[in-house]
């Protein structure tokens, strides 16, 4: 997997991390502070899952070593349509969420993450160990600065379309699962 790619990848899986810290910044005059914590928990947890995610699939790459391929195109179709099909939904949620827990912030960071270890299982079954924790990092990395972004935004009361946002993350799923499993035809 390119630099490129894990951007792009990392990028993708972080739309949900990005919306959740807008909406709660937008909703609860967010000090600083703790916009701070929220986009380090969710940079944690993005960053976390795919890994665990990942040594998962590299613990039955072995077994399923023929169809790696498939498999990881699977899950990458699987999570990108799903994203599709919730930006394509009109679930809008106006509730507010009390993030000056920290026990909530964590909640919300597993919530924002599970679709990082569906797809830490596609990593672990296609890249070395190496490759596994270079990828992490930099979704986690790109976790915190594009959750950091969505406080930001939202302490600015900008408004961004979460629909849109995860329409455009779920096709770069699916793009990157298509991409990997066209790369391992062409080796």
């Amino acid at each position: 997997m390119s630099f490129v790619e894990i951007i792009l990848l990392a990028l993708a899986l972080c739309v949900d991390s990005f919306t959740v810290s807008l909406a709660c910044s937008f909703r609860s005059r967010m000090s600083l502070r703790r916009g701070l914590l929220m986009a380090f928990v969710f940079a944690v947890f993005q960053g976390g899952f795919p890994f665990a995610g990942a040594m998962l699939g590299s613990a039955f790459r072995a077994a399923i070593d023929a169809v790696d391929h498939w498999v990881a195109f699977a899950l990458m179709l699987a999570v990108g349509g799903k994203m599709i099909v919730d930006g394509l939904r009109d679930d809008s949620d106006s509730r507010q969420l009390d993030v000056s827990n920290v026990g909530v912030m964590c909640l919300l960071g597993v919530a924002t993450s599970i679709d990082a270890f569906v797809v830490g299982i596609g990593l672990g079954l296609e890249n070395d160990f190496v490759q596994i924790v270079v990828s992490a990092v930099v979704i986690c990395l790109v976790t915190f600065a594009v959750s950091l972004l969505g406080v930001a935004l939202g302490r600015r009361r900008v408004s961004v379309s979460e629909r849109y946002a995860a329409i455009a993350a779920g096709l770069v799923l699916i793009g990157l699962g298509v991409f990997a499993l066209v790369e391992h035809f062409v080796q």
